[in-house]
């Protein structure tokens, strides 16, 4: 029997699945996929998979909100699962040498001190929300790897653009949850 109140859990299991799934595809794809094989294939296969991944996270909280069916499980592990899909990608294009390492750290500090601030506030009863930015930033950090991941010349700078948004909205988390209390 089909229960909506469980697809937002299956949504986010399934992107940790893609997470594991990109990465594979991004460093051992002309192994996995049928030779023989461009390198260009690999790369849109990859793409695709991190779009659909991408997509699943739009879904699972569209249907979370729409149909009130939050759950404990679905608070914690979503943030995990789109923090575990941008690390997969982070690490692929690390690999491939087409992402800027000081870009993904910068990415992956904001999100993790992010992720300890989200933490601490519910040890004191606060609940932080995503923001608007928040949102944006999201938004230009797919787009970022997807661009990356289709290895188009202009990546390396949307790539950039994704780091100044992400810090700055890292820095709104900061004034909304530690400054102004």
């Amino acid at each position: 029997m089909w229960n909506i109140q469980k697809l937002p859990n299956i949504l986010t299991i399934l992107r940790i699945f893609f997470a594991f799934l990109l990465l594979c595809i991004m460093l051992y794809g002309q192994y996995l996929l049928p030779p023989p094989i461009h390198p260009t294939w690999i790369n849109y296969f990859a793409c695709l998979v991190f779009c659909i991944a991408s997509i699943t996270d739009f879904f699972d909280g569209f249907i979370a909100r729409e149909y009130e069916v939050t759950s404990s499980f679905g608070e914690i592990f979503d943030p995990l699962a789109d923090k575990l899909l941008m690390l997969a990608a982070f690490i692929g294009l690390l690999v491939l040498g087409r992402a800027d390492v000081w870009a993904v750290f910068l990415i992956l500090v904001r999100e993790f001190f992010i992720t300890g601030l989200r933490v601490v506030a519910a040890t004191n009863g606060v609940k932080v929300i995503a923001s608007n930015l928040g949102k944006y930033k999201t938004g230009l950090q797919i787009t970022a790897v997807a661009f990356l991941l289709m290895d188009y010349s202009f990546a390396p700078a949307t790539l950039w653009l994704a780091v100044i948004l992400t810090l700055y909205s890292g820095y709104d988390y900061v004034k909304v949850y530690i400054l102004s209390r």
